[in-house]
């Protein structure tokens, strides 16, 4: 049975199917939505430890979970021992779960040395999950890729590391940094990484349905998924893996209607939070939705020049009777 609860330090969750932080995306509207189908676990976008050391207003926004489901994990990113030590008392004032991101591959990430680029430097990157675990109220998490790159695997070795100085457990993507998400997910050094330790390690990269989550769980032997890419404009994955790990059974895809209508929470949330200027931020959500839908090119073309609700609400009613 690959379906179960999963303890993280403390923290039970319900299941170990879980959404994966994601910068620009999982924001508190889409975590709302996906929660609503089942995700024992979600996350918060990253959030800069030196922003949130300097009080920047735009950043602690990111961390606002108000009204929101249980557990909630929030990431946050950096490579100054002091500021992540900062960020880990600050954040796990309201986190159940700190994670920290050692895999965002991202440039302007990277050229200030942090996210993967500490994968270059592991007694550094030591030295920073030391201060986030001893200054953390709650358990914390690491989530890293294998490597820099093909000559720089350091996945198993940082791992082990990791479970020395006090990580309750580990996520893994199964791509170098250099790779950024080309090419396959390594899912053997997965395998590896579970192998190595004795704490959850849960596995990330190229789950995008049920059939995959399953595999994934067999080829590795993880203690539970993450999903990133495969929820945009697909909440609905989530229910579709937990019912296929139940029963072997797949669910049928979403109507056009219960399509549009979970399209519209998401609206109504992005708004009621940010005012109309979350209808810009929306447009890669509303692509994901529609992607692969009849003529959704040349709708999400015309989607991408619209600026207020009502507009965008009255294509998308408009879009959606057409399929």
């Amino acid at each position: 049975m690959f379906l179960k609860k999963l303890k993280i330090g403390n923290v039970e969750l319900e299941n170990n199917i879980i959404l994966a932080p994601m910068a620009g995306v999982t924001n508190q509207p889409f975590r709302m939505i996906c929660k609503e189908f089942g995700p024992g676990l979600v996350c918060t976008e990253m959030a800069s430890s030196k922003a949130l050391f300097h009080d920047d207003t735009k950043t602690s926004r990111l961390l606002n979970t108000q009204g929101e489901k249980r557990p909630i994990s929030f990431q946050i990113f950096g490579s100054d021992e002091e500021t992540m030590g900062y960020a880990s008392k600050y954040v796990s004032k309201k986190a159940d779960i700190v994670d920290i991101n050692m895999g965002c591959p991202a440039p302007k990430v990277v050229k200030n040395g942090d996210g993967s680029k500490l994968l270059l430097d592991l007694p550094k990157a030591e030295k920073i999950i030391k201060a986030v675990v001893e200054n953390s109220t709650v358990p914390v998490t690491l989530k890293f890729r294998k490597g820099w790159d093909k000559d720089n695997i350091v996945a198993v070795e940082l791992a082990q590391m990791a479970q020395a100085v006090g990580v309750s457990a580990l996520i893994i993507h199964g791509r170098t940094r250099s790779e950024f998400y080309s090419g396959e997910a390594d899912w053997d050094i997965i395998k590896k990484v579970k192998e190595s330790v004795k704490i959850p390690v849960i596995g990330n990269g190229d789950v995008t349905n049920e059939e995959l989550a399953k595999k994934m769980f067999e080829t590795t032997g993880v203690d539970g998924i993450m999903i990133g890419r495969g929820a945009m404009g697909n909440p609905w994955i989530f229910r579709d893996i937990i019912h296929f790990l139940q029963t072997g059974e797949k669910l049928e895809p979403p109507s056009p209607q219960e399509k549009l209508q979970v399209i519209k929470k998401h609206i109504e949330l992005a708004v009621a939070e940010k005012g109309d200027i979350a209808i810009k931020e929306l447009r890669k959500h509303i692509s994901a939705y529609t992607k692969n839908l009849k003529n959704s090119s040349e709708f999400r073309n015309f989607v991408n020049t619209i600026e207020t609700k009502e507009e965008l609400i009255n294509h998308l009613e408009a879009y959606f009777e057409t399929l």
